[in-house]
């Protein structure tokens, strides 16, 4: 799931409960991300930090779709067992 799509769950925490919730600085930081500006993505930490705190609902797969194999290779190897 996207985090666009993500924050659009009635039950979801606010842009500001994730903030504060993994710890970056400023809700911009989120929104961008949310929002792809420039392209921004979060880096591998923020991406396992969102993971944990959306329970799962918006995986490290989602938010680095590009390059999630090269970070987290044993992903790849779950998905095939």
């Amino acid at each position: 799931m996207q985090l666009k799509d993500y924050f659009q769950l009635p039950d979801s925490m606010s842009v500001a409960d994730l903030r504060a919730r993994i710890g970056v600085k400023s809700d911009a930081q989120i929104r961008q991300w949310q929002h792809g500006y420039a392209d921004r993505l979060p880096s591998p930490a923020n991406c396992l930090a969102i993971e944990r705190a959306t329970g799962g609902l918006v995986t490290r797969c989602d938010l680095r779709p590009h390059d999630y194999q090269d970070i987290w290779p044993d992903l790849d190897e779950a998905k095939v067992a």
